[in-house]
């Protein structure tokens, strides 16, 4: 009955395993020493290496420091199959004490984060440093 059990459970853990390797990616380099971005209550501004993008976001909250977070981020090189960064902009700033929904515009990828503390409304307005690819494919293609 064991060797059964193995023949039928191998070949899935191989197929399973296989497919762990495909996707992940390991631990993400947040920095030295997990070093954050901003202190609380402070303003930062955050860009990855040029030709990479944010992959990972870890922040910390604190109630007792504004209702406010420290931010760290994780930037990989974008994949080669995507060709160099064209052009990078600033999108809009979100206003601090709305709520909002932010994308990239123009098929942009997310390469770097600015904001800026509020005490008033213990909120943040952020902005998203955006960059668009040679070989960016839109949304809707596969």
């Amino acid at each position: 009955m064991d060797l059964v059990l193995l023949c039928v459970f191998l070949p899935l853990v191989t197929v399973a395993w296989g497919q762990y390797g495909d996707y992940y990616y390991g631990p993400y380099n947040y920095g030295d020493n997990d070093e954050w971005v901003n202190v609380y209550r402070q303003g930062f501004n955050f860009q990855c290496p040029h030709g990479q993008v944010i992959v990972a976001v870890r922040s910390v909250f604190s109630k007792k420091e504004g209702s406010d977070r420290l931010w760290n981020y994780a930037c990989m090189p974008a994949a080669q199959s995507l060709g160099e960064p064209t052009e990078c902009w600033w999108e809009e700033i979100n206003r601090a004490g709305t709520e909002w929904y932010q994308t990239c515009s123009n098929n942009g990828l997310v390469a770097g984060f600015q904001s800026q503390y509020f005490p008033s409304v213990l909120d943040r307005e952020w902005q998203f440093y955006c960059c668009r690819y040679s070989r960016r494919c839109p949304y809707s293609c596969w």
